[in-house]
């Protein structure tokens, strides 16, 4: 069954990533799938629409959630970041108070790769956070903030 899931999920962000103008190659290669495979999802072919419809639940749990299911799901982190990105259009700012002793839990526990140590202090790019909000969960000076845009 999760891998069912993990198809409906593709197939989420296949469909998106055609209505952005991608290629099906370039798809393929950001979903880790052969180029058949992906042809036949998006013609409605090998992929039940339960599939589908689990997916479509699962896109709408909090970024948190979503995040982790579908990394525990797919195993491959390149293609949980471009699922969930593809998916959670939502974007987030990110604060890093002066308090950041830069100890990398946060960098650690980013699922997104999403923030980078600088000079002993977070820097997070806002272009990859999901806004799961581990790394605000994981700070233990409190000096991340996430807010939604």
């Amino acid at each position: 069954m999760p891998k069912h899931i993990a198809s409906g999920l593709k197939y989420l962000a296949a469909v998106e990533l055609i209505r952005e103008g991608r290629s099906q190659k370039e798809i393929s290669e950001m979903l880790d799938m052969d180029r058949s495979t992906l042809s036949h999802y998006l013609n409605g072919r090998n992929i039940s629409m339960g599939s589908i419809e689990i997916a479509e639940v699962i896109k709408g749990f909090c970024p948190k959630d979503f995040l982790e299911l579908t990394s525990a799901l797919l195993e491959n982190r390149d293609t949980t970041i471009t699922i969930v990105k593809t998916c959670l259009n939502q974007k987030y700012r990110a604060k890093v108070k002066d308090s950041c002793i830069g100890c990398g839990l946060c960098v650690d526990t980013c699922l997104m790769n999403a923030i980078l140590l600088d000079n002993l202090k977070a820097q997070i790019d806002t272009e990859l956070c999901c806004g799961c909000l581990l790394c605000e969960e994981k700070c233990p000076t409190n000096s991340i903030k996430i807010m939604e845009e």
